[in-house]
Order: structure tokens, then C-alpha cells, then sequence
């Protein structure tokens, strides 16, 4: 993406998260570490395979909702149906690839909450050495949330610079194949934003996945 030389934030991680978490938080979070766990309810054994099974199942889906949008749906070099060139056979705007960015991060958003709260569900019904965690869960997508949807908000502006800078540099990156050269550039910039949205799902995964981790080295009861 043309940032990797960024310079490394002056605060520390903790630090940084000490700024994002407010009183309230900190008091919820304060009452999850020193709540006393119950034991399960006896009736309702849950099935850790079964919530792998589902975290698998959204992650596919997921892939296949990026892979398949119509932003990437058209043959290397073709315009799809919603990137109306213009007059002159010039390439699209950015403006269609950032519509279908955010279109797919509000889905993401949905996709993995849901799932991340019915593993921290079943976290709770599993064992009571797993209740404090799912608490702490709970507090802290509620502290974070609204930060880290800011953070991910500004990656398709980032993009965009990243679509500008390949227009720009168009020439140079043609290639003496099938590909016009025309297009070289809105190819690669697609792969690109594929592998972006590819990434975003992996990090919006990982509070989930954490759970199911516990939940597999945690012995039922």
C-alpha cells in the first residue's frame, strides 16, 4: 500500500488502550475480573465442534461474498456492469471500488459480531472458569468497538490513494501479455484491494477464534 516505511507510535500499546477504555469501561471490566463463576447449567452441554463448525461456515461465507463481488467479478481489464466508463474508454472511478468496500465491511461487521458473540455465549454455558473470561469479552468489544470501527473506517481512503497511485503510474506497470496495458494497473489494484478485504477479515475473526481456543483447552464443567 505504499506505508510501510510509517513511523512506530509513540505510546505503547497498553498505553494506547488505557486512553480508549473510559471509566465506565473500566468499572464493568473491574466487575468481570472480580465476579464469582456459576456452574453450568447441567441441561444445556454445549458442543465446541459445533461452534468451530460455525466460525469455519461465516468464514467461508465471507470469502465467497469478497471473491465474488462484483468489483472483482469482471475478466482481468473489462469493466463491470457498475464501473461506467467514461466517453473516452477511460477506467473507472474510485468512488465504485470504495461504495463496494464499505458495502463489504458493513457485512464483515454484521457477520463476525454475530458469531463472536455466540461463541462467547456458549464460553459462558461451558465452564465456569470461562464465564470471567466472556465477561472481559463483552466489556472490551464494548470499549473497543467503536475505535476500532474508526481505524478500519479509514482503510478505504488509504486505498484510494493507493488507486491513485497506480493510475498515476500506469505506463510503467503494463506488461507485453494479454492484459492491456491500459488496464495493467486497475488489474493489480484489484488484487489488491481482494487481499485488503482478505486481511480486514482475518483481524475482525480473531476475538472469536480466541474464544474457540479457550473453549477447545478448557475440559467441560
Amino acid at each position: 500500500m505504499g506505508d510501510a516505511d510509517a513511523p512506530l507510535p509513540p505510546q505503547s500499546l497498553s498505553a494506547r488502550l488505557g486512553q480508549w477504555i473510559d471509566w465506565r469501561h473500566a468499572v464493568a471490566l473491574s466487575a468481570a475480573l472480580d465476579a464469582r463463576p456459576s456452574p453450568p447449567p447441567s441441561e444445556d452441554v454445549p458442543r465446541v465442534h459445533a461452534e468451530d463448525g460455525e466460525c469455519a461456515r461465516v468464514r467461508a461465507v465471507l470469502v465467497k461474498a469478497i471473491e465474488g463481488d462484483r468489483a472483482f467479478a469482471s475478466p482481468l481489464g473489462a469493466p463491470t456492469a457498475g464501473e461506467a466508463a467514461g466517453p473516452d474508454g477511460a477506467p473507472p472511478d474510485y468512488a465504485f471500488f470504495r461504495q463496494r468496500y464499505v458495502a463489504l465491511q458493513q457485512v464483515m461487521e454484521a457477520e463476525t459480531s454475530h458469531l463472536r458473540g455466540r461463541v462467547r455465549g456458549m464460553a459462558a454455558r461451558h465452564a465456569p472458569s470461562l464465564q470471567q473470561l466472556a465477561a472481559m469479552d463483552a466489556v472490551m468489544e464494548r470499549a473497543l468497538g467503536r475505535h476500532e470501527r474508526a481505524l478500519l473506517s479509514a482503510l478505504p481512503e488509504l486505498l484510494g490513494k493507493h488507486f491513485e497511485r497506480l493510475r498515476q503510474d500506469a505506463p510503467g506497470n503494463a506488461e507485453p501479455s494479454t492484459v492491456r496495458p491500459a488496464t495493467a494497473w486497475l488489474d493489480l489494484f484489484r488484487k489488491d484491494m481482494q487481499r485488503l478485504l482478505l486481511a480486514e477479515l482475518d483481524i475482525r475473526l480473531q476475538p472469536a477464534e480466541g474464544l474457540l481456543a479457550a473453549l477447545r483447552n478448557t475440559p467441560h464443567g
